[in-house]
């Protein structure tokens, strides 16, 4: 849903950035400060509700960078630390507070011995499952499959969960999330392919799936033309999607009804206009526990409150691909190109 806002209400706030400059710094370092606020983003509030999920004060880390385009961020409460997806080496990296950076699982989305002649093979989006265990978006292996090893001691080892549809292969699995009764649901658009319209791809469209627990696979619509994020609202009666498309930049939502199908499809918001300008498409998006939904698109990180109203943006330089909180909603991690990004939305 589109607003109107009164230029009145859009007030930016500088985003805060932790640079090891105490409270008694010199105006030189305070511009440096500043600086580097500006490099990082902004937060823009476009309604004063915004205040209770960020902060004034809120501040914007870079917590990895120098990778090459960074995807799927999962924060993993067992172990305190944050798993991410670098797609064009075939990586998945580990962050935590006392080792920073670490490579964590390599291969991760392709694990044939032979070259992927993919610009994007390795894993996209990772979850966990109800045992906790990792399961991820295969982009080269074209499945969504379980890492067979547990969390604290990797292994590219895998388990696939799905890999195709009425005996065709999926295309690249992108994004993924698991719902209370551990259906999976998921997009299959092409990004992980040699080429968009290669001719290894077995399936003529670009689709949105559930796969039930016991294996089952429904197709729920192949109408998107470039799905890419998807999330369930925390009562799970509404699913989005994102279109990661420039010429149709939509976030679509869709009734859940109770057989698991989807109904009522609509916009939720379009974004196409804003996609002419500013960096990145609509991508991967999460839910806080109370309804607002974070969103990945042009610019940076959309927040819709849960009637669906635009109520403010972390903006950033560069495009946002994906994002996710701990489990309080206090911190949100943002992929952001070739770097890792951490807000403390409030105390």
């Amino acid at each position: 849903m589109k607003l109107s806002l009164k230029p009145s209400i859009a007030l930016l706030y500088s985003a805060l950035v932790l640079c090891g400059c105490g409270r008694g710094s010199s105006d030189g370092e305070a511009t440096s400060a500043a600086d580097s606020a500006a490099s990082l983003g902004t937060i823009e509030r476009l309604d004063p509700s915004l205040n209770a999920i960020i902060a004034e004060d809120a501040d914007i880390q870079v917590i990895a960078e120098g990778h090459a385009w960074t995807e799927g961020p999962l924060w993993v409460p067992a172990h305190n630390m944050l798993l991410f997806s670098d797609i064009p080496p075939n990586k998945v990296f580990k962050w935590t507070e006392a080792g920073g950076v670490e490579e964590y699982l390599h291969p991760s989305g392709y694990t044939s011995p032979e070259p992927s002649g993919r610009a994007e093979p390795g894993s996209n989006g990772l979850i966990l499952d109800k045992d906790g265990r990792l399961v991820l978006c295969q982009h080269g292996d074209r499945q969504i499959a379980v890492m067979d090893a547990p969390l604290d001691q990797p292994a590219p080892k895998f388990i696939a969960l799905v890999s195709g549809y009425e005996g065709k292969k999926l295309n690249s699995p992108n994004d993924a999330i698991f719902d209370r009764a551990g259906n999976l649901w998921f997009t299959d658009p092409p990004y992980g392919l040699p080429k968009i319209d290669d001719p290894t791809k077995e399936l003529p469209f670009q689709g949105v799936f559930r796969a039930t627990p016991g294996g089952e696979v429904r197709l729920l619509t192949d109408s998107i033309t470039r799905p890419n994020g998807i999330a369930l609202t925390p009562d799970e009666k509404t699913l989005v999607v994102a279109n990661s498309d420039p010429e149709k930049a939509v976030w679509y939502q869709y009734d859940v009804t109770a057989d698991g199908t989807i109904s009522n499809g609509r916009i939720l918001y379009n974004a196409t206009e804003e996609a002419k300008t500013a960096p990145g498409l609509p991508d991967g998006l999460k839910f806080d526990s109370q309804g607002n939904l974070f969103a990945t698109g042009p610019g940076g990180v959309w927040i819709f409150n849960p009637q669906g109203e635009l109520i403010g943006k972390i903006r950033l330089n560069g495009p946002a691909s994906n994002c996710a909180f701990t489990p309080n909603d206090k911190v949100l991690f943002i992929t952001n190109d070739d770097r890792v990004l951490r807000v403390r939305l409030r105390d």
